[in-house]
C-alpha cells in the first residue's frame, strides 16, 4: 500500500522521492550503464586477445593488465575528484573508457590491444573510485550501509547481465562489436556525469583546512597509515584476489578437470553466484545499519572460506553448485559493508584520499590474485590452494575482527554507555 501511494499519479510522493535520492539514481544509473559494458566484454577478452596468435600467458595478460590499470588509476581518480569535482573525475573517467574501447576494437596488433585495455581499465578504475567517493559525500552513517548496498545490487546486476548481450553482439556483428558498444556506453556514462549529476564534494574542500594543509599526495600517505582502513583494505583486498584468482582462474579450471563438469554447467553455477549476492545485497545493507559493520564484515569471509573450501572438495555437481551458493552468500552479506565501513573511518576532509586508498588496495589484489595463485596450483595442486586461499580470506576476516574498531553509531554508543557506568560504578 505505502509503495502504491508513492506511485500514484498526481501525489508528488515519487517526485519527493526522487529530489531526495537524486544523487544515489544518477550515481547507480552511472555506474550500472559502465558496468553493464564491462560485462559485456567478458566473454570476448580472451577470443580477441587469441585472435592475435599469442600465447596462453600473453592472452592472461590482456585480463591482468585491466587489474592493474584499476590499480594505478584509483589514486589519480581521487585527486581529480578532489581538485576538479566528482562529477569532473566521472568524465574523464567516462572518456577513457570511450578511447580504451575504440583502440581495443580498431588494435591492427597485440601490443596497441593491450594499451587500449589498459586505458578502459583506468577509465573504468576513475568510475567506480569517483561513485563510491560519491556515496561518501552524500551519507551518514546510520543509513551508509544500505545506500552502499544498493550500489553494490546495481553493480553485481550490471556485471552479471553484460555478458548476455555480449554473446550476442560477438556471435552476430563479430568479436570487435561488443568494445564499440562499450566505448558508446563510455560516451553516454560522460554526458549524465556533467549533465544530470550533482555535485558532491564539499564546499571550500579544494582549501586546504587551516592547521591541516594536505595536498592530496600527502592525504593518500596520512590515510594509508589510518589503521582501521587499513585492516578494511586488507578484507577487500582478500576478496579480490580469491574472486580474480580462485573463483575466475582455479574453479573453472578444476570444475572441468577433476569434477568433469561441462562449460554451461560451469556458467550457470558461475552465473548462480550473482543472482544470489544481488538478492542479498540489499538485505545485507539493512543488516549492517541496524547491528553494525564488524558483525556483518568478519562473518561473512568465513562463508567465503567455506565456499573455496566447498568448491576445492566439491565431488558432483550438486556439491558444486553448493560450493557456488555459499561463495554468493560470502558476497551478497559482504557486499556494501566494506565500503561503508571504509567511508566511516575516512579523517574529515579526506573522503576522497580515503576512498581512493581503499579501492587501491582492493585492486591489488585484482592484479597479483591469478598470477600468485596460478604458480601456486602449478607448484601444490588447485585444491591445496584453494584451502590455501580460504585460510588467508577467514584469517584476515579474524584479523580485521579482533584489531579493527565498530564505527556503527548505534553500537559505539552503547559502548560508550557501558564505559559511562562502569565509570560511575567505580566512583
Amino acid at each position: 500500500m505505502r509503495l502504491a501511494r508513492v506511485l500514484e499519479p498526481g501525489s508528488g510522493a515519487l517526485r519527493s522521492w526522487y529530489r531526495i535520492n537524486r544523487v544515489l539514481v544518477w550515481i547507480s544509473a552511472i555506474v550500472g550503464i559502465n558496468q553493464l559494458g564491462f560485462g559485456s566484454i567478458v566473454p570476448v577478452v580472451p577470443l580477441y586477445a587469441q585472435a592475435y596468435g599469442v600465447s596462453e600467458a600473453l592472452i592472461g595478460l590482456a585480463i591482468a593488465v585491466y587489474g592493474l590499470a584499476r590499480f594505478t588509476s584509483s589514486a589519480p581518480a581521487g585527486w581529480i575528484a578532489d581538485r576538479a569535482g566528482r562529477r569532473w573525475s566521472l568524465f574523464v573517467g567516462g572518456l577513457a573508457t570511450v578511447l580504451g574501447n575504440i583502440l581495443c576494437a580498431l588494435a591492427p596488433s597485440y601490443p596497441i590491444f593491450l594499451v587500449g585495455r589498459f586505458v578502459a581499465g583506468s577509465g573504468a578504475s576513475m568510475v567506480l573510485t569517483s561513485g563510491q567517493i560519491v556515496l561518501a559525500d552524500i551519507t551518514e552513517p546510520a543509513t551508509r550501509g544500505r545506500t552502499m548496498a544498493i550500489y553494490q545490487a546495481v553493480f553485481l546486476f550490471a556485471v552479471g547481465f553484460g555478458p548476455i548481450p555480449g554473446g550476442f553482439l560477438a556471435q552476430y556483428g563479430g568479436l570487435s562489436a561488443p568494445f564499440w558498444v562499450y566505448g558508446f556506453v563510455g560516451a553516454i556514462v560522460a554526458v549524465l556525469a556533467l549533465w544530470r549529476l550533482p555535485e558532491t564534494r564539499p564546499a571550500g574542500a579544494r582549501e586546504p583546512a587551516q592547521g591541516n594543509e594536505f595536498v592530496f599526495r600527502r592525504q593518500l600517505v596520512s590515510v594509508l597509515r589510518h589503521r582501521p582502513l587499513v585492516l578494511i583494505g586488507l578484507v577487500t583486498f582478500g576478496n579480490f584476489f580469491a574472486r580474480t584468482g580462485a573463483l575466475f582462474t582455479l574453479v573453472p579450471l578444476r570444475a572441468e578437470r577433476e569434477i568433469g563438469l561441462s562449460p554451461s554447467q560451469i556458467g550457470f553455477g558461475l552465473a548462480a553466484v550473482s543472482v544470489v549476492s544481488l538478492v542479498m545485497a540489499y538485505p545485507a545493507g539493512v543488516l549492517v545499519d541496524t547491528f553494525g559493520r564488524k558483525v556483518v564484515i568478519a562473518p561473512a569471509t568465513l562463508f567465503s572460506g567455506l565456499g573455496l573450501v566447498g568448491f576445492a572438495f566439491a565431488s558432483s555437481y550438486p556439491w558444486f553448485l553448493l560450493a557456488c551458493v555459499t561463495w554468493a552468500l560470502a558476497s551478497g552479506i559482504g557486499g556494501g559493508a566494506p565500503a561503508a565501513y571504509a567511508a566511516d573511518v575516512s579523517p574529515p576532509g579526506m573522503t576522497a584520499a580515503a576512498m581512493s586508498a581503499y579501492r587501491m588496495l582492493s585492486e591489488l589484489g585484482y592484479v597479483v590474485g591469478p598470477t600468485v595463485l596460478g604458480l601456486a596450483a602449478e607448484t601444490i595442486g588447485i585444491r591445496a590452494t584453494l584451502v590455501a586461499t580460504a585460510v588467508v580470506i577467514v584469517g584476515l576476516g579474524g584479523l580485521f575482527w579482533l584489531a579493527a574498531p565498530e564505527t556503527w553509531p548505534g553500537r559505539r554508543m552503547a559502548s560508550d554507555r557501558d564505559a559511562d557506568g562502569a565509570s560511575a560504578n567505580s566512583r
